[in-house]
């Protein structure tokens, strides 16, 4: 019996993707059928959980065959960053006008990224006040404490590396194993590799131009095959998103959520108060940041679906370039390094709201200057290197914590809401990496304002 329900479950899945292609035929826009993608996967989550139940086998049955589809598209995603990354970044810097200008394209950057994380761990620090949040108020059962274990077996492998070692891991000493995505930092190795490739071709132009110019040829053609390949592939996203929203609605721990509540409303709180500063930045540089959030919307709300930070470069860089007129080299650098660093919600956020959460355990007084400064300084420094996908605000808050002398253990106190809550957070990141990537598009003058205020330059328009 248990089989037709699957079976039947599976045929539900295949209608709303027919609904979703019937959608794309009558030209209805990208973010909208990724917003109804969205939309249906909460309502068929919901369902789901309410008529089987959490956990029962039907359940389990029917989203290991809808993970075909949601997990399936994560990879596709996964398969095309490095390509992405690579022969765009490679063909941006051979493109550039200066090289000089290269030097100060990733100072802006790396530099947007660390000084908003630094915001956002000043307001991680904020909100937990404001809402009194304190890690005693939570109470620990058998899986909070199976995840503080764990998360103390992590950092005992973590504890003999020093931030200094952890930047020294960005550099490449095996480029074919970092185009396999084997370490957390594979994404900033290929991009510091693309970088070298990039300078070179430019010194072979000046010396050997006919050499030069044949590679060039070469890059521009791969370059055009990969976006083609990146568009195909972008197509799938409203499936994508619907599965994927499914399997994490139906698989949510809703008791749990009403639990702590408390923690959910001021960590999204937080959230919101975040991409306000990213709005008030973009309009510090003259730029409407109502249209800049009505052209980022289609990738935050996949980013919330997906919870991969780097699963979204590409989406990330094609709506950087094709809908707010950033730069090739502007809008992969951003994405590629705010995949893993300067997260402002994993890597800011998050870690200093634990922190101040659990100090009081300790007899530590969270609002102290000395404690805050600290702390804030501590959780920019760490933001670097933190895994563009699922589990690394696990990553950071161990790295922060145990810097702090805070007891790591009581981190795993969360783990009921922390899929909803990694959410929002993934979005967060999404966003502020396109805040950096806009700004410094800005700032050298490479911006084109003309598709930024273009209401018809929309992520849709590159035949997705």
């Amino acid at each position: 019996m248990d089989t037709w329900f699957i079976v039947l479950n599976i045929i539900v899945l295949l209608a709303l993707i027919g609904l979703l292609i019937y959608m794309q035929k009558k030209h209805v826009s990208f973010a909208k059928r990724v917003f109804t993608g969205m939309g249906l996967g909460i309502v068929l989550g919901a369902l789901f959980q309410v008529i089987y139940g959490e956990g029962s086998d039907i359940l389990t049955g029917t989203l290991d065959w809808y993970g075909i589809v949601g997990s399936g598209y994560i990879r596709f995603l996964m398969l095309i960053v490095v390509p992405l990354v690579m022969v765009s970044i490679i063909r941006a810097i051979i493109n550039l006008k200066e090289t000089k200008q290269l030097g100060k394209m990733a100072g802006w950057v790396i530099g947007v990224l660390i000084s908003t994380t630094l915001v956002a761990a000043t307001l991680g620090v904020i909100t937990s006040l404001v809402f009194d949040l304190n890690a005693e108020q939570i109470e620990a059962g058998h899986e909070e404490t199976e995840r503080g274990a764990t998360m103390e077996e992590n950092f005992e492998s973590m504890e003999e590396e020093t931030t200094p070692q952890r930047i020294i891991n960005f550099i490449p000493n095996n480029i074919f194993l970092d185009m396999t995505g084997e370490r957390s930092t594979s994404v900033i190795a290929v991009v510091i590799f693309s970088v070298l490739v990039g300078i070179a071709t430019l010194g072979v132009s000046r010396k050997q131009p006919e050499q030069a110019e044949r590679f060039t040829k070469m890059v521009n053609a791969v370059f055009a095959i990969v976006m083609r390949l990146v568009t195909l592939i972008l197509r799938l996203t409203p499936f994508g998103v619907l599965a994927l929203m499914t399997n994490m609605v139906a698989t949510t721990n809703f008791a749990g959520i009403v639990q702590l509540g408390k923690f959910v409303i001021a960590s999204y709180a937080a959230m919101i108060v975040m991409v306000l500063i990213h709005m008030l930045i973009i309009s510090g540089f003259r730029l409407n940041p109502v249209t800049f959030m009505k052209k980022v919307f289609p990738v935050l709300g996949f980013a919330f679906t997906s919870r991969s930070s780097a699963g979204a470069i590409p989406l990330n860089v094609t709506a950087q370039k094709e809908a707010l007129g950033v730069d090739d080299g502007a809008a992969n650098m951003s994405a590629s390094f705010g995949a893993t660093m300067g997260q402002n919600a994993c890597a800011g956020i998050y870690p200093a709201m634990l922190a101040v959460m659990i100090a009081p355990t300790v007899g530590i007084d969270p609002t102290s200057l000395d404690f805050i400064v600290q702390l804030v300084l501590i959780t920019a420094i760490s933001s670097f290197g933190v895994a563009g996908v699922g589990g690394g605000a696990t990553f950071a808050a161990i790295i922060v914590l145990s810097s702090m002398g805070l007891p790591i253990a009581l981190a795993g106190l969360l783990i009921t809401v922390e899929p909803l809550i990694d959410m929002g957070r993934t979005a967060v990141n999404v966003n502020g990496s396109m805040v950096s990537g806009t700004v410094t598009s800005k700032v050298l003058g490479n911006l084109d304002e003309t598709k930024f205020n273009d209401k018809n330059a929309v992520v849709e328009n590159t035949g997705i």
